[in-house]
């Protein structure tokens, strides 16, 4: 029996041995990322193994002639023409329902309340000025998070982490979820109530039809005057340009994210919200860095490369 061939262009350079379980199994070109490359040599590959910065849309699927699974290590599939691929009978492998495993991983949750944390407290323009030469604090007068009510959509896995910071900074926390949840010491109310009670806002939901653009103008209209609202799930649950609008009238004090719109394009820097963020320090954005930890990676890789050999072999998707 021939051994399939893997296309992998993810950085398994902190993950040696999840390279090492692919090969021991499969015949494996290992490559650096590049678009360009995918679409040119997809053709050859049983399986593709790429991660969230990398699109596997439609130019590249009609290339894909003999591919039967597309692998990454995130929760997240909207780099994924979800449904090119079903129309094409590709299997999509990620670690969205490895609940064991997903547990395990606080690193999202963790960059939210930094996000949180530095927008609150004026990060980016008070290191900026120590940087510059200045050691003058009166500038840079913050909102301490004790008091303050914070919302949280979306109380799943990173949602029930992120109330549990809230609680020991001493918030008075609210939840906002489709499903029933009863977590000691937070609120479960609906969607207009958490817009117009919350002091801050962290978003923890999927993107879905229904999630696109959930924050526009009608509900940055019903939110607090000088809400902070901060989101670590997907740049498309906000719409862009009226976020910046209200960032600007100051109806929204300060926006943390570590997700933003077409985080794909090839110029980064045409993005309407990074070239807002280059003049208004209120906005802080970190490059899709909230499962970044050694521990999220590593373990993260291992099991993908398991999950992956382990659907070419039987042709079922292995869960954790």
């Amino acid at each position: 029996m021939m051994r399939p061939k893997i296309l992998c262009m993810v950085d398994l350079s902190l993950a040696p041995e999840a390279l090492e379980i692919i090969r021991e199994h499969a015949d494996v070109d290992y490559l650096p990322q590049e678009s360009h490359r995918l679409v040119e040599l997809i053709s050859d590959y049983d399986a593709f193994w790429g991660h969230i910065d990398l699109k596997v849309d439609k130019q590249v699927l009609n290339n894909a002639k003999r591919l039967k699974a597309i692998n990454t290590s995130s929760t997240g599939t909207d780099h994924i023409d979800k449904d090119e691929a079903a129309r094409r009978g590709i299997q999509i492998l990620s670690i969205a329902r490895d609940y064991r495993l997903l547990e395990t991983f606080t690193a999202t949750a963790e960059c939210a309340w930094m996000l949180m944390l530095a927008c609150h407290r004026k990060l980016r323009s008070a290191t900026k000025s120590v940087l510059e030469g200045s050691w003058e604090s009166k500038s840079y007068v913050g909102e301490q998070l004790s008091g303050r009510v914070l919302g949280v959509l979306g109380v799943g896995r990173l949602g029930k982490m992120t109330v549990e910071y809230g609680k020991a900074f001493g918030m008075k926390v609210l939840g906002c979820d489709l499903k029933p949840f009863s977590i000691p010491g937070v609120e479960r109310v609906d969607f207009d109530t958490l817009l117009s009670a919350s002091d801050a806002i962290s978003i923890h939901i999927h993107m879905e039809k229904r999630n696109y653009h959930l924050f526009n103008d009608s509900t940055f209209a019903k939110m607090k005057d000088n809400i902070i609202l901060v989101n670590t799930s997907r740049g498309d649950i906000i719409d862009e340009s009226s976020l910046i609008k209200n960032l600007d009238s100051g109806k929204i004090a300060a926006f943390g994210a570590d997700v933003i719109h077409d985080e794909w394009r090839n110029d980064i820097s045409k993005s309407n919200l990074i070239q807002y963020a280059h003049n208004h320090e209120n906005v802080v954005i970190t490059p899709h860095i909230g499962g970044c930890t050694t521990k999220s990676i590593v373990d993260a890789r291992i099991f993908s490369a398991k999950k992956l050999i382990h659907f070419l072999r039987t042709g079922e998707e292995l869960t954790q």
